[in-house]
């Protein structure tokens, strides 16, 4: 028994036992070597956590009763749940909508007279006003897989199995998918303020845009490549300044940036027209690697991890596990938000392209039957603590440890055990510490 204690609270979950509550003692006394020692120094900002509407998703919460639905996004968006607070919403068709669209598809409309978001009124926006009626403060930001196919030199919305390869190639008949002719740019900055626009006119409010999921990557789901200089050059020279008048309160972010090649980053967030226009980057899948070196170089940018690595639809413990491992980098990197895919899916999870995916929770189209998934858990293990505007602490010693301070001055640990083995720690913080028993294969979180 340690003396002069207090209680610390612990969650864990294992493969077998979710969310079981305990408490341990905290102790002001000398105690053994710590095998994890947190510091007091702070880094960056926590702004949120999330993940991406789309249409299966809600066709998935649509094969279940209004009181499982509302079950499920009650985990998903209110207090007693995973808390998430900023989510992503497509522009357009994603990997996950039912089949390719856009909001307008008549050749040469320029002044986008026929620009409609009806097809969003099947789905994405009862989805996202039944995740909004569980959280009235939730945050929301849109970025589009591809534009109207008319806008591309391709004239389609996805990727011919041989042009899939060559963007290694700096020119426009390589690199640029989307027509860099002014009347095209111009008319699709319109786009966006048109999309903000109609949202709003139905009770959305976005706060904030990045203009092109993955511009570095060629498939046959909706994508739409650009070259550094043209995202620099729409950016700074039509959304830029078409946003700002229209929409002055949303803030234009460059992403969703799926390149480890800090030069190109370099060449936008260096443009003068474009740089005054960014007040955030978005990273996915490569970014991981220089987040990093990005934090370091433009410390007054808000990042964001944008879209959570996908897995191949075994929503199992190692999926949830090498999403811990994405956790660490990004957050131990410097974002300040970080965004899983898809919330909800049915069955196996897959996409109208045939890409089985994970999701954090899994509908049975058969059965109905709601499943919570092993990287529901891990998320929740962090989400359901890690409040808006706390900070992440330095872990100075311990592997597989994340660390928060919330702004009451809680301190949020995040432990993972990968081992089999169970494992007795001593952890650090301060003049305090505690023993803590760690469970094989488990997420652990502890208050202090």
């Amino acid at each position: 028994m340690l003396v002069n204690a207090q209680k610390a609270e612990v969650y864990t979950s294992s493969e077998e036992a979710k969310w079981q509550q305990t408490s341990v003692e905290v102790s002001k006394q000398k105690t053994p070597e710590a095998d994890i020692v947190i510091s007091t120094s702070k880094d960056q900002v926590i702004d949120g956590f999330g993940g991406t509407f789309s249409e299966l998703g809600w066709d998935a919460l649509s094969l279940l009763s209004e009181e499982q639905r509302n079950e499920v996004l009650r985990e998903l968006f209110g207090p007693d749940g995973m808390r998430f607070t900023f989510c992503r919403i497509p522009l357009g068709a994603n990997d996950f909508a039912r089949d390719w669209y856009s909001f307008n598809e008549t050749p040469g409309d320029f002044e986008m007279k026929n620009f409609s978001i009806e097809r969003d009124k099947t789905a994405m926006i009862p989805y996202v006003k039944a995740a909004l009626s569980f959280n009235p403060n939730l945050k929301l930001w849109a970025s589009p897989w591809s534009p109207p196919v008319w806008m591309k030199r391709t004239k389609h919305y996805a990727t011919a199995p041989g042009d899939r390869n060559d963007f290694t190639e700096k020119n426009e008949v390589a690199g640029d998918h989307f027509i860099q002719e002014p009347e095209y740019l111009t008319a699709y900055a319109l786009y966006f303020s048109k999309f903000l626009d109609a949202y709003k006119e139905n009770g959305i409010n976005v706060s904030m845009l990045q203009f092109q999921n993955e511009p570095y990557t060629k498939h046959q789901w909706p994508n739409c490549s650009w070259i550094p200089e043209s995202m620099a050059n729409f950016i700074g020279k039509y959304l830029g300044p078409a946003i700002s008048k229209k929409h002055p309160g949303v803030e234009l972010w460059f992403g969703t940036f799926n390149c480890n090649k800090m030069e190109d980053l370099d060449c936008v967030m260096q443009n003068r027209d474009a740089a005054k226009y960014l007040r955030g980057i978005g990273l996915q899948w490569e970014g991981k690697d220089i987040v990093g070196d990005i934090h370091r170089k433009y410390p007054a940018m808000k990042l964001m991890q944008t879209e959570n690595e996908c897995g191949g639809g075994s929503i199992d413990w190692a999926a949830a596990e090498h999403t811990f491992d994405l956790l660490q980098a990004y957050l131990n990197g410097g974002v300040n938000s970080y965004m899983y895919f898809n919330m909800v899916l049915q069955d196996e999870g897959a996409s109208s392209w045939g890409w089985k995916q994970n999701s954090l929770i899994r509908v049975d189209s058969r059965t109905r039957k709601v499943t919570y998934t092993p990287e529901f858990y891990l998320m929740k293990h962090l989400t359901h603590f890690v409040k808006p505007g706390a900070k992440r602490l330095k872990v100075e010693k311990g592997e597989n440890v994340l660390a928060f301070r919330n702004p009451d001055g809680q301190i949020v640990i995040l432990c993972v055990n990968k081992d089999k083995e169970e494992r007795n720690l001593v952890l650090s913080y301060k003049k305090s510490a505690i023993q803590v028993k760690l469970s094989g294969k488990t997420f652990n979180t502890i208050l202090i």
